[in-house]
């Protein structure tokens, strides 16, 4: 594996989020001087002010771990597995926002949409509305059963609008982390479908998800209405956890939240 140098590496996560030597110099409290010989290479930076480079730039742990290495240091910050005897408490606030939301679904995902975790009601959510053929072309990914033609999509009455929610998120995530190679082909596999609607194609720039978006399904006469929020864990100091979403969703109204609880019965 080539090692590329740090500045190089520095310039482009500053490019990526738009920022002049000027901007980072005014946002770090370091001179623009010193920024420019570490992007040009006669300076060579202390551990510290990578880390405090990083910081600045919003860059993730994992990456920041690349330009430490790029910088001729050891990486900063572990990637544990989440089985982990050290994870345990991790994994106890997990289990308490995923299986505590129940009779309502709530899933845990890592950072390419796959599936880590998931109550009884997401699990009875798929089962019922995804076709067994889409369950096991997705494999796992949230991503990709939501957009199979007999996974949820079928069903979704405002897939237009929920398929370009979804690729604002997408183009988010990879401007978080533009070195993600897995996260950009699969952004690729979603835009290079042919039935995706125009609007979900190209989002606009500095485009934002909605603040609330329903996922309006429906089948035969069964209608389901729900929408979801997104939490991460504050403050993390591992891979693991910084790239862990959670997501639960909610009815958007009562006969929804009706058929979630008599699922539950």
């Amino acid at each position: 594996m080539t090692i590329r140098s740090i500045g190089p590496l520095l310039k482009e996560w500053r490019a990526q989020r738009r920022m002049s030597q000027l901007d980072l110099a005014t946002a770090t409290g370091i001179s623009q001087r010193h920024i420019s010989f570490v992007e040009t290479g006669r300076s060579r930076p202390s551990r510290e002010l990578v880390l405090h480079l990083a910081e600045s730039l919003d860059v993730p742990l994992r990456d920041r771990n690349v330009l430490l290495h790029a910088a001729g240091f050891a990486p900063q910050y572990g990637e544990t597995p989440l089985d982990d005897p050290d994870m345990s408490s991790v994994r106890h606030a997990i289990e308490l926002m995923v299986d505590r939301h129940d009779p309502y679904p709530a899933v845990v995902l890592d950072r390419h949409w796959n599936l880590i975790r998931a109550n009884p009601a997401a699990l009875r959510l798929t089962m019922e509305w995804a076709a067994p053929e889409a369950i096991e072309a997705a494999a796992g990914n949230l991503l990709r059963l939501l957009m199979h033609p007999a996974g949820y999509r079928p069903h979704i009455l405002n897939f237009e609008e929920v398929a370009s929610s979804t690729a604002v998120r997408l183009h988010r995530e990879l401007i978080a982390d533009p070195h993600d190679a897995i996260l950009r082909d699969l952004t690729r596999e979603v835009m290079d479908d042919p039935s995706l609607p125009v609007s979900a194609r190209a989002p606009a720039a500095g485009a934002t998800p909605p603040f609330v978006l329903p996922i309006h399904l429906q089948r035969d006469d069964v209608e389901v209405c729900m929408f979801s929020t997104l939490a991460t864990i504050g403050s993390p100091l591992d891979i693991t956890v910084q790239e862990l979403v959670i997501e639960l969703f909610f009815p958007a109204d009562a006969a929804s939240e009706t058929y979630f609880r008599t699922a539950a019965e």
